[in-house]
């Protein structure tokens, strides 16, 4: 009986760590069932301790229900860590080069699943370790994905994807509206469904006679990589059929003058010279500096450009503040009061590096500028994401254009 009862505890203790990273990643509509089950084992956990035992016996049940927790916790963790999305691919069937008819435009992007999934931070999770990137130590992982899931349920969804979807279609009528019939157009996301090879793979059997990434990106960055490996695990060189990627675009200055554009759309009669505008770049961790560079790189000269831009339609130089969302310095709070300090009226805040509308512009952001602490006679404008305007819509098709006219 007394063996009986010290399993029943070890076991329940096993149980009650699993149940606890359960909570703390599950879905939505999953974490009350999960939650129920931490508070039933916990409290008959201590129900039988405080009922059964006595004494040193009592002490001995603490530290082995310590112990089965630990393991519990620590074994569904490193579990958890390694699922990996399991996908169905279609099957390549290329026809032969009389029957390829038309150019089929990818138009490639990051992507953001519109409810909770872990999954895509679990694969950058993997790119983090295997890169030697020190970020999250694995057994607090868990914690994190509770904060992630968190910022879904407050903003309601992301509408990342759909937003994308949007700027497909408008950049499909920008051909059309040219004439072009039959150049077809493929969504292709990176943390999404349909990933690049998939929209590939349709885009081959569909008869497509070259292949244009629209890489609707800021920089060349782990990002663009990973989509283009992707690609490349296909081993299309044997069908014959060009790709072009085209360039991503921290250099175009067409986009560029987009958020001059929108800047003044938002003055609402305030003068440019007390004007303060926010200009939030995404950021990478240090360490992938030296394996990225391109991606701080052309964040900065990116955002550079736009602030000349700003400045040579009225805006103060000084007023113009470039902020990191995460990993680099000036955090969002510290360069919000700076542009307070100064004095402005009006504070506009750009998600410079977000090219649809996202948990990062539609919550990240805002609630650090909320936690700035901006006095109240001080106007703030979130302008968020690119998000479907012509202009940037216009910035896409240069680059596609530009891929078409490098074509051999």
């Amino acid at each position: 009986m007394n063996l009986l009862r010290w399993v029943v505890i070890a076991a329940v203790s096993v149980a009650l760590g699993v149940a606890v990273v359960q909570y703390l990643v599950a879905p939505p509509l999953d974490m009350a069932l999960w939650l129920l089950a931490v508070v039933g084992m916990a409290v008959g956990l201590v129900l039988l301790v405080v009922i059964a035992l006595r004494g040193r016996a009592r002490l001995l049940a603490v530290g082995v229900i310590a112990i089965g927790v630990l393991v519990g916790y620590l074994g569904t963790t490193y579990a958890f860590l390694g699922t990996e999305e399991e996908r169905d691919l279609p099957e390549l069937a290329v026809p032969p080069p009389d029957r390829r008819d038309h150019t089929a435009v990818i138009y490639f992007t990051h992507g953001e699943p519109s409810a909770y999934s872990p999954l895509p931070w679990l694969e950058t999770f993997r790119e983090l370790d295997a890169d030697g990137v020190s970020f999250i130590p694995a057994p607090f992982r868990p914690f994190f994905f509770l904060s992630f899931r968190e910022e879904y349920l407050k903003v309601g969804g992301s509408p990342h994807n759909y937003v994308h979807q949007a700027m497909a279609g408008s950049l499909e009528q920008a051909f059309r509206a040219e004439g072009d019939e039959l150049t077809r157009f493929y969504m292709a996301f990176l943390d999404s469904n349909p990933r690049p090879d998939e929209a590939v793979i349709r885009a081959l059997n569909d008869g497509a006679r070259e292949l244009i990434f629209a890489t609707v990106f800021v920089t060349i960055s782990s990002h663009t990589k990973a989509g283009q490996e992707m690609v490349e695990e296909l081993g299309l060189d044997q069908y014959g059929v060009p790709t072009c990627y085209s360039e991503p675009l921290w250099n175009s200055t067409t986009l560029h003058s987009m958020f001059v554009a929108r800047a003044d759309q938002n003055l609402g009669g305030t003068d440019r010279s007390r004007v303060g505008v926010l200009l939030v770049g995404h950021g990478q961790p240090d360490d992938w500096d030296r394996i990225y560079p391109t991606q701080t790189e052309q964040e900065l000269l990116f955002r550079q450009s736009i602030t000349d831009d700003l400045v040579a339609d009225g805006y103060t130089r000084e007023n113009i503040s470039l902020a990191w969302m995460e990993f680099k310095e000036p955090a969002i709070q510290e360069a919000v009061q700076s542009l307070v300090n100064r004095g402005v009226e009006k504070l506009l805040v750009f998600a410079t590096s977000i090219s649809a509308s996202s948990l990062h512009s539609l919550y990240d952001i805002p609630e650090e500028v909320r936690a700035s602490g901006v006095p109240e006679g001080v106007e703030v404008v979130n302008l968020g994401a690119w998000d479907d305007d012509p202009i940037v819509i216009r910035a896409i098709k240069e680059r596609v254009d530009a891929c078409r006219a490098s074509a051999p």
